[in-house]
């Protein structure tokens, strides 16, 4: 199976099952960090999860209400906050890299694109 790498203004996402041990990939145009078959797993799951939670809350706020949503695995800890529309993302590992990402809501929606192609592959 060959890497699949998918990037666009402010994001990037890449899975190569071919790297050892850290097989994922989250970034943006000036960082990145690796993640292990997990955590890349966790982080896919965690974002669909907010994202349909965004969407779930929406017909439930008034129209110019902001909300925050967080979920956590043992591995990481993510958190959705804006409108349901447009909302940022932010990332910490929980891991010895102890890293922390976010992305603003201008890339979110591009990157939730790319996560549910990558997916594919995952299973």
């Amino acid at each position: 199976m060959e890497r699949v790498v998918k990037s666009g203004l402010g994001w990037r996402i890449g899975w190569n099952p071919e790297a050892g041990e850290f097989t994922g990939l989250v970034g943006s145009d000036d960082w990145a960090i690796e993640l292990t078959q997990a955590e890349l797993e966790d982080f896919c799951q965690l974002l669909s999860q907010l994202s349909t939670s965004m969407e779930a809350i929406a017909h439930e706020l008034m129209d110019q209400e902001k909300i925050t949503c967080e979920a956590e695995t043992n591995l990481l800890w993510m958190e959705v906050a804006g409108y349901p529309h447009a909302y940022t993302l932010r990332l910490i590992l929980h891991s010895g890299r102890r890293s922390e990402a976010y992305w603003s809501e201008s890339v979110v929606p591009d990157l939730w694109q790319a996560v549910q192609s990558l997916q594919v592959f995952l299973r």
